[in-house]
């Protein structure tokens, strides 16, 4: 049996430019966060340019950098962000 959660995305700097918006809620059956990437990459367009597997992307699950390999919950907030260096 599949499980579906509400999933809560926010995506910052250059991957928020490239999509066009700043968060959204999505019902996804996905139940780690490289399956939810895998999601969103399907969606195609801008999607694929920010996220796909080549690219340097940060993930956090609930405010909490982690791995692909991370379980997504009910109502978790999954955010997407590159690389950040310092000055």
């Amino acid at each position: 049996m599949n499980t579906t959660y509400n999933v809560n995305l926010k995506y910052f700097a250059s991957i928020r430019e490239a999509i066009g918006q700043g968060s959204e809620r999505v019902s996804t059956q996905a139940a780690t966060l490289k399956a939810l990437r895998d999601e969103l990459i399907a969606r195609g367009g801008a999607y694929v340019e920010v996220l796909a597997h080549g690219r340097a992307v940060r993930m956090a699950l609930n405010q909490d950098l982690c791995e692909e390999s991370a379980a997504l919950s009910e109502g978790c907030e999954v955010a997407f962000f590159p690389p950040v260096t310092g000055g």
